[in-house]
Parts: C-alpha cells; sequence; structure tokens
C-alpha cells in the first residue's frame, strides 16, 4: 500500500512540474535593454545589419547601427547572427473563445444565439489561461485579433497581447472591428452528393433577402444614432456607432466576388470603413478594391482553389496578385488542427511565390496592424513603437530555421515555455533520453 501511495505521489509530483500553470505572465523589466548586433528586419521592407535596438520602459527608443550598449545596470541581450523581427500579428482568430473544437462545448465561448448581435464583445470572453496561447508565443506570434463567430452580424473583436493574467490585462486595442458574415450566393456541395432542403432554395434569392435586410438594419442604426435624444435604448443600435464615426471598421467575412461586390456597395451607402475576410477570389476584382479602399485579410492560404477552374496553386499566388494591384493586405491562419501556429509558413510560402521575404513579413505585422489601427504603436521595429519584438536562430519564414530564442511583449521578455515544450521535455526524461 505505501509502495503504490508513493508512486502516485510521484507521478502526480511529475504531472505538476510539467504542467502548463508554472507558466506565468512576465514582468515589467526597471532598466533598459539592449539588444545588440542582430540583423533587424524592421516590418517596413528595411533591413539593418548588425543593428541594435534600445528599449525603455517597454517602448523602442533606439534603433540603429553604432549603438554600444554602457556599463552599469543595463540588460544586454546579444543576437550575433541572429535575426530580429517585429512580433507577428494573427489578424482574426478564435484563441481562447475555442480551445479544442466546436464539439468539446465546455470549451467554447466563441458564439451567441441570434442572427445580428452587435453589441457582442468577444474580449469580455477571451481566456488567458489557452494552452494554445503559449505554443503561438514560442512560435514569434504575439498579438491576435480575438474575433467572435455564428450568426450574419457576429460583435466586436478586440487586439490582445499574449502575455497576461486577465483579458483586462490582455487588451491592447478594444472593439476595434464588428464582423458580419456576408450570405453566400451559392450552394456548397454536401458532402457523399447527399441533397437536403437547402439545395432547392435559390441562393442568389435567399441571399439578396438577407442583404436587404442588413441594408435596412443599418439603415435603422443611422437613423437612430441621429437622433439627439431617444425614448428607449437600442443596445445593438448604440454598438454600431463606432462604424458610422469610423472609429470601428467593419470587417465582411466572404470568399465569393459577389459577396466583396456587396461590401463595396456598404462603403458607397454607409460610407464604413471595410476589410474583407477570406477573400480568396479577391485577386479577381484586386483593381475594384485597391480603387475603394478596401483591405483584404487573406485566411488559409495553405488550402485547395475555391473554384475548380483556378489553377492549383491560386491560393499561394493571390498575395503577390494583390500586392501588384497596390492592396492592403495581411495574411491569417484559421487552420483547426495546427491551432494557428502556421501563420510565419503561409508568408514563407508566399514569398515563395511572387513575394519578396520582407514583403511576406510585412504581411503578418506592419500591415496587418494597419488593418488592425494599431500600426501606430506596433507591427514595425520604430522608435516610439511598443518592444514587441522576436529574435531568431534563422528565417522565420522557415520550417527549418524558425526556431525563437527570445520574444518580448511591450519590453518584457516572456516565456517560450508552453504544454508541447514541456511534454517533450518529461518525455526525454522518460526514455532517459536526457
Amino acid at each position: 500500500m505505501k509502495k503504490i501511495f508513493f508512486t502516485i505521489s510521484i507521478l502526480l509530483f511529475t504531472c505538476a512540474v510539467f504542467a502548463q500553470d508554472d507558466v506565468y505572465p512576465s514582468k515589467a523589466y526597471a532598466g533598459k535593454t539592449y539588444i545588440t548586433e542582430g540583423n533587424v528586419h524592421v516590418g517596413n521592407g528595411q533591413v539593418m545589419e548588425n543593428a541594435t535596438i534600445v528599449i525603455d520602459n517597454g517602448k523602442i527608443v533606439q534603433v540603429g547601427q553604432n549603438i554600444t550598449a554602457p556599463q552599469g545596470d543595463v540588460r544586454v541581450i546579444n543576437a550575433r547572427g541572429k535575426q530580429i523581427y517585429p512580433g507577428l500579428i494573427l489578424s482574426v482568430t478564435d484563441l481562447g473563445l475555442k480551445e479544442i473544437a466546436e464539439s468539446v462545448r465546455g470549451s467554447n465561448d466563441f458564439r451567441e444565439l441570434g442572427d445580428l448581435n452587435p453589441s457582442i464583445r468577444a474580449i469580455v470572453a477571451y481566456n488567458t489561461d489557452s494552452k494554445i496561447i503559449g505554443t503561438l508565443r514560442a512560435n514569434g506570434i504575439l498579438l491576435a485579433g480575438v474575433t467572435p463567430d455564428g450568426g450574419t452580424i457576429s460583435g466586436s473583436s478586440s487586439v490582445v497581447q499574449l502575455d497576461a493574467w486577465s483579458w483586462e490585462d490582455a487588451a491592447y486595442k478594444m472593439d476595434n472591428a464588428i464582423h458580419l458574415n456576408m450570405p453566400t450566393f451559392i450552394n456548397r456541395p454536401r458532402r457523399f452528393g447527399s441533397r437536403g432542403q437547402q439545395d432547392e432554395v435559390d441562393p442568389t434569392k435567399q441571399a439578396l433577402e438577407k442583404i436587404s435586410e442588413l441594408k435596412n438594419f443599418f439603415r435603422q442604426a443611422e437613423a437612430y444614432l441621429q437622433e439627439t435624444s431617444h425614448r428607449e435604448t437600442n443596445l445593438k443600435f448604440e454598438a454600431l456607432k463606432g462604424l458610422f464615426d469610423k472609429k470601428q471598421k467593419l470587417f465582411v467575412h466572404g470568399d465569393q466576388v459577389k459577396q466583396m461586390l456587396v461590401a463595396i456597395d456598404f462603403v458607397k451607402e454607409f460610407g464604413f470603413d471595410v476589410v474583407i475576410v477570406g477573400g480568396s477570389e479577391s485577386f479577381l476584382i484586386a483593381d475594384l478594391l485597391k480603387q475603394n479602399n478596401i483591405a483584404v485579410i487573406l485566411h488559409e492560404e495553405h488550402s485547395l482553389p475555391a473554384m475548380e477552374d483556378d489553377d492549383v496553386d491560386q491560393p499561394y499566388k493571390t498575395p503577390a496578385q494583390l500586392q501588384k494591384a497596390g492592396v492592403l493586405f495581411a495574411l491569417n491562419d484559421e487552420h483547426e488542427e495546427s491551432r494557428f501556429r502556421n501563420l510565419m509558413f503561409n508568408a514563407g510560402t508566399a514569398a515563395a511565390y511572387g513575394l519578396t521575404k520582407e514583403q511576406a513579413l510585412q504581411a503578418i505585422t506592419l500591415n496587418a496592424a494597419k488593418i488592425l489601427g494599431i500600426d501606430d504603436r506596433t507591427g514595425s521595429i520604430e522608435t516610439g513603437k511598443d518592444a514587441n519584438i522576436v529574435i531568431c536562430e534563422g528565417d522565420i519564414l522557415d520550417m527549418r530555421t524558425s526556431i525563437i530564442s527570445n520574444a518580448f511583449i511591450q519590453g518584457r521578455e516572456v516565456s517560450l515555455e508552453n504544454k508541447q515544450s514541456q511534454l517533450f521535455h518529461r518525455y526525454m526524461i522518460k526514455y532517459g533520453l536526457k
């Protein structure tokens, strides 16, 4: 009995040692930090070789060559031979709202009942204890746009930094966008060739009816917001105020050309600042998107083409085609199984299909920051911006050499430990490999 009790105690102790509960948010560093002798990829296309970054009070105060770290109470990190990047940004994600999959309901808090829910705020449901957050930090992803799902208008997203005790600590920019799921104009093929009631409905007619309903909803909201006083408060209309005064953007989720044309119509009628999310067919109307100043967040690049007559490598070529047309775009990763950790490798693929490496990097740093409305604070390694910085052993866009050695969020050096790295060490010890 004593032997069994001793064995159980050892097992519990081992689990505790390797549990992620011992990975805490970092404390601020009081002094200056010098990151020296690294190759700095600024994020705007510029690269500084053998450069130094000076961080003070969470901000970048100096970047350049021929900067010498003084003697005394300063922290010096030598990055000789390493590559230094801005922290990567995951633009649209259910991180912290969904842990495993939709089938595990207890880990999900990303969808609300109802169809038109502009007053729903994803930030208050964001779970800073998600095990996935640590794996993203270890891959250089330091900021994320946490986004609700479901219905036609899902609610508002917020940008979070990925080293926090609570959602209040995590909030980087609150309620920056309202998310609209554009109705589809086609019936998608069903599994195994089966037919259902949906196949008998004209999808174009159904979509146009929903769009008419949406326009009426926005017109009513506009009229409501123009009133100086209200007999009753309408929370849904109140939540749309930011769209009309341009403090928020309208993120329209859709891949089809017809969906994007409706989004352009919203710009013309209501003056909304629109961003297309998904946009797999955006290359077909790139010039029109540019003319209407509409940005695009390309979702899953490692995927099959949207249409059967597209080139098989069309998802890889689309970023370069948008770049050529002058469309502001960002790359994203929404892959359910890998849980977003391949963001930089999506950019690496785009670099192999027409973008330069610095343009591909910009699509997951400065471009993403511009679209999310945080480029005044982050997205590039420039004086005055937050010190959101990643130090990599090699090329961050290359699977073979993308090994993160250090990461900083607002000047704090954050832990790169995560559930997977801890399990790796656990079984290295178990089998006598370490």
